[in-house]
């Protein structure tokens, strides 16, 4: 069992912000905790473009707290995101978040972060059932 608070993570090697300052990541949950997911907490800052593409992950995303737009970069589609809105990226989607106000939003990686920014492209998707 495995039980940890946001709090005692702040300020590890588990609280991560981008280079450019527009996000922060708390790394709840790793590749290292062996349950074959990772779990994160994440705030974007109001205002801000963010560019994102993880090239073998499933990443499932729901927004508690602020409101913006995902624009999926493959097809042109838009999408509001509000409190409660939820988007799975299935296909390795790339995709743009524009964040109006902050954002925090619980995020599931599967195969799991491993580290910092480090994610493990060449995984396997044990959460993954193929033929159902």
């Amino acid at each position: 069992m495995i039980v940890r608070t946001t709090q005692e993570i702040t300020d590890t090697d588990r609280d991560i912000e981008a280079d450019n300052g527009n996000w922060r990541s708390k790394r709840i949950v790793l590749g290292g905790d062996l349950v074959g997911f990772s779990f994160h907490e994440t705030t974007i800052k109001a205002g801000t473009v963010n560019e994102f593409h993880y090239a073998n992950h499933v990443e499932a995303v729901w927004l508690v707290e602020g409101e913006g737009t995902l624009l999926n970069r493959e097809s042109g589609q838009q999408y509001p995101l509000g409190p409660g809105s939820m988007y799975l990226l299935n296909g390795h989607e790339r995709h743009t978040v524009t964040a109006d106000t902050q954002m925090r939003m619980l995020c599931v990686f599967n195969p799991p972060v491993v580290g910092n920014e480090t994610h493990d492209e060449n995984g396997v998707y044990p959460l993954v059932a193929v033929g159902t």
